[in-house]
């Protein structure tokens, strides 16, 4: 097969597939030539082509995500490499192993007048797990062996346990573009290494023992999770002892009968009264990142005697400000543990007491939106209840995924949001990778307005097909400052915060040849949405943009949680 002339290049990237690494985000330039080469000649990776670096490493971070292994991104040098940093950092904050790979000037015209050359080395900082320069050419056993060797260290750093992104600066002299014939090799993948085997010791086994038995109200917080049956199994059997809740939110993808899965909408329930009837003793924090505020000030508050996080990433995470022990290990193989130890269950009523009032406040929403105007709120119903069985729902930051956090997960949905960092700047590039991975899948993104527009050129690229799905909530601006705290107090809240403005995503469809709809009332939502899920006959994605008012839609929300408040 042919491969690029450079022999360090055409090394580095046989063993990328070898560690693991079978997919690759090309983005066009002229340094990466080398690279782009052996990349695509060889026989069993994958790449693809986008433009935008931007885009294109959070399309890879999507597709890394959905397919829990590495997938790479492949850009030019300078200016380049530095779109690629907000990827980067939700990659590092949500432990997804995403392979930077930049190319870059030879040293020795770093900061000489070429031009497209920055000072790429640790460009990332501490927002990578590893990094690595690749030398263009190897020889002898001596570098190949020590190019062989930096190469699997980096990508244990992404793949095993504590997960995230890692960087390969790879310097190369032109010229760029020559080729040599290379003899094809059957190529071994290695074998990956997480497995994981976890045992208490017996110091261990008596204090938890002695904590969980003599504390009478605990709480489990689960943050975002990839959809895990067995995780979801052990938390049912947590959940029938009436000393434990179990609170969850949409992106945690844990869905129990017993299970608190609204938070915010239950907080709001609870008096100023009953506070400390509601407040852990122990609390147990599993998965990523929570959205929702509220929890996180009611937890700050309490008087926790323990908080134990579990998990191999961030173990000074102090998030409630009460954390007591890290245990550095996977949630499962914790509470599969601490399920075999002698533990008591107390005859209380704390658990029973978050799940009534749950229940409670459901039936509250559903009463309360049956007299609901058109607004957010009425629209991120009807849109949910419409949803079709067994689809991928990909949830916008901002107001998007808080509203959602309002109504119970679907059962057979998963949940997808771009909670690492909370940005907006991705969130269509990422659901537009995981639809590229998930063919036979529907992708649903339900976005706003600010969110689409900012990251458009996701539908930039021809590898986005008709099972994805794009609702955008045009509220005309930045509708969650209307909805925090402090902005509406200042005079600046219209023009710098919400940012009003006109703008329709209906011409940046037609430019990018993906359908779309217009809807302006409650009516015309109900009568398109069901066939708008359904495939369209074109292979491209389809856009239905809603729009609500901006002076009503933060009056609703506010006056539904007076309304729970007063319930």
């Amino acid at each position: 097969m042919k491969t690029t002339n450079k022999s360090g290049v055409a090394l580095f990237v046989e063993e990328c597939y070898r560690n693991g690494m079978k997919n690759v985000v090309c983005s066009p330039g002229s340094r990466n030539a080398p690279l782009i080469i052996a990349f695509d000649e060889h026989p069993k990776i994958e790449t693809v082509v986008i433009h935008d670096e931007r885009s294109a490493g959070f399309f890879a971070m999507g597709m890394g995500q959905e397919l829990n292994e590495p997938v790479g991104v492949v850009c030019t040098s300078g200016s380049a490499v530095l779109n690629y940093f907000p990827a980067v950092a939700e990659a590092y904050y949500q432990k997804v192993p995403l392979v930077v790979i930049s190319a870059d000037r030879p040293s020795e015209w770093i900061n000489h007048g070429s031009g497209q050359t920055i000072m790429q080395k640790n460009v990332f900082g501490k927002h990578v797990r590893a990094e690595v320069e690749i030398n263009e050419f190897v020889e002898g056993d001596l570098e190949v062996g020590e190019l062989i060797e930096q190469v699997g260290i980096a990508f244990s750093k992404a793949t095993e346990t504590w997960l995230g992104p890692i960087h390969f600066n790879v310097p190369v002299s032109e010229p760029l573009y020559e080729v040599v014939e290379q003899e094809i090799t059957q190529s071994i993948e290695l074998c990956s290494s997480r497995q994981e085997t976890f045992l208490f010791s017996d110091i261990e086994t008596k204090e938890i023992q002695k904590k969980w038995n003599t504390l009478p109200k605990k709480m489990i917080l689960c943050g975002q999770i990839p959809e895990n049956g067995m995780l979801q199994s052990v938390l049912e059997f947590f959940s029938t002892d009436s000393s434990v809740v179990i609170l969850v939110e949409n992106t945690s993808n844990l869905k129990g009968s017993l299970f608190v899965h609204c938070i915010d909408r239950t907080l709001a329930a609870i008096s100023e009264d009953e506070l400390s009837e509601f407040q852990p003793d122990l609390l147990i924090t599993i998965g990523g990142a929570i959205i929702s505020k509220k929890i996180k000030s009611f937890l700050r508050e309490s008087n926790l005697k323990e908080h134990w996080n579990i998990g191999y990433s961030f173990p000074k995470m102090d998030t409630y400000r009460h954390l007591t022990r890290h245990f550095e290990c996977s949630a499962l193989a914790f509470l599969t543990e601490l399920q075999k130890m002698n533990i008591e269950r107390f005859q209380t009523t704390f658990g029973n007491k978050w799940k009534q009032l749950d229940v409670l406040t459901n039936d509250e929403l559903r009463g309360y939106l049956q007299k609901n105007p058109f607004s957010d709120l009425k629209v991120v119903e009807t849109i949910l209840d419409f949803l079709p069985e067994k689809i991928n729902l990909h949830m916008g930051n901002s107001s998007i995924v808080r509203y959602c956090q309002l109504f119970d997960p679907i059962q057979s949905v998963n949940y997808y949001s771009n909670r690492g960092t909370s940005g907006i700047d991705g969130c269509t590039s990422t659901a537009a990778g995981i639809a590229y991975v998930t063919p036979n899948k529907l992708n649903v993104l339900l976005t706003g307005d600010i969110s689409f527009l900012y990251d458009s050129n996701a539908l930039w690229n021809d590898y986005i097909k008709n099972n994805f799905c794009i609702i955008i909530i045009n509220n005309q601006g930045g509708g969650i400052f209307k909805i925090i705290d402090g902005p509406q107090k200042t005079n600046q809240l219209e023009k710098y915060f919400v940012a009003k403005h006109t703008y329709t995503a209906d011409n940046i469809a037609a430019a990018f040849r993906v359908d779309y709809q217009r809807v302006d009332s409650l009516n015309v939502l109900e009568e398109k949405i069901s066939s708008f899920y359904q495939s369209s006959e074109t292979d491209r994605p389809r856009i239905l943009e809603i729009f609500t008012s901006s002076e009503v839609n933060d009056v609703e929300l506010k006056k539904y949680f007076s309304y729970i408040k007063q319930k």
